[in-house]
């Protein structure tokens, strides 16, 4: 543990510390919104304390089975506790580094998961049909809800774009690597000389807002056209101008969403889409300038950067941007998708954690 993460500790073990006595103050316990606000910041610092303790703890009782090692009796038990404390104390050194990483408020949002059919005519509407499948599956794995938005499908199967909400716990905090271009390299179903293509298919995975971060769209931005659904529903959707179309003029954004008989339910769904939208633009060009030592964060590096590659001739899937490489082709695409985002993850803390050791 370097001085600066130690230093960064002890300043927060105090902040706890006094947190917890103004918790107590009459002044604060008559303020609804300030014992409110120190509760969150108390409950987010204890699981740190707590932990940071435990480190404490653990040096004192290697200090101490050090100092019985010389013993006859007792030496091979101290030397037995040494080998044991040493892999604690390694755990929780990366375990208190892990908490001292900012936590992001959007870890825990549900999110909207758009995927568009790139270069490759057909079969990259097809593969845009598999990505989507795999992320469904995945998601109800998870127990996840799964609702679509807007479905405009491919001629020969698949979609040319879908976009859905997906609701559940951490759903934005496991799928927000997969933002990208993704390419698959196989053989379509179509080609007679069973020679392999390569199609590409866009996926982009947006948080839902709430009020932590809100975005003003002044009513003189936007231009809002209704119409028929296209897609299934019964005759009610096929007969009113359910459908709503949402352009943000300034930015040129357009959003639509169609499967529910409501238009007024449309049109918040579709509103709330936007705001995700330009959000994410938003923060696409705040955080442009760090894609190299943040490559993996949302919203950074190159949005045109293939960042993973389905290879079904080799059984084999590869992201580009940690060099993983894993011959389990078949049961990423039905979901198994945990090793990819983990190894992500490990390699986004990393990237953080060298980040803090430097500040």
């Amino acid at each position: 543990m370097t001085s600066t993460i130690h230093q960064k500790l002890q300043s927060l073990a105090e902040r706890h510390e006094e947190v917890g006595r103004l918790l107590a103050q009459p002044e604060v316990l008559a303020n609804n919104g300030q014992f409110r606000e120190l509760s969150r910041e108390y409950a987010q610092l204890d699981p740190l304390v707590t932990t940071l303790q435990r480190f404490r703890q653990a040096e004192q009782e290697r200090e101490d089975s050090a100092a019985m090692l010389d013993d006859p009796e007792l030496g091979s038990i101290a030397a037995e506790d040494l080998r044991r404390l040493d892999a604690e104390l390694k755990a929780l050194d990366r375990q208190l580094q892990l908490q001292l990483l900012p936590q992001d408020p959007r870890d825990q949002a549900n999110l909207y998961l758009e995927i568009r059919a790139g270069a490759g005519g057909d079969e990259a509407a097809l593969f845009a049909g598999d990505l989507f499948r795999m992320y469904s599956r995945y998601a109800e794995n998870r127990g996840w809800s799964i609702e679509i938005l807007s479905d405009h499908a491919g001629e020969h199967g698949g979609h040319k774009e879908i976009v859905a909400r997906l609701e559940g716990r951490e759903a934005f905090s496991r799928l927000k690597f997969e933002s990208g271009v993704h390419c698959v390299k196989r053989v379509p179903a179509t080609e007679s000389q069973g020679r392999v293509h390569t199609s590409t298919a866009t996926v982009a995975v947006l948080p839902e807002l709430d009020a932590i971060a809100p975005v003003e769209i002044a009513p003189a931005d936007i231009r809002v056209d209704t119409f028929r659904s296209s897609g299934a529903g019964g005759q009610h959707v096929n007969k009113t101008d359910s459908a709503i179309r949402i352009t943000h003029l300034p930015s040129g954004i357009v959003v639509e969403c169609q499967e529910e008989r409501s238009q007024h339910k449309n049109r918040a769904r579709a509103m709330s889409l936007l705001q995700a939208r330009l959000l994410d633009e938003a923060q696409h060009k705040q955080t442009a300038a760090q894609a190299e030592s943040r490559r993996l964060q949302v919203g950074s590096g190159d949005r045109s950067q293939r960042i993973r590659t389905y290879r079904y001739k080799d059984n084999l899937v590869t992201d580009h941007r940690i060099d993983l490489n894993l011959h389990r082709l078949p049961e990423i695409m039905q979901g198994a998708l945990d090793e990819l985002i983990d190894g992500l993850t490990r390699e986004y803390q990393a990237d953080e954690l060298q980040a803090l050791a430097g500040t």
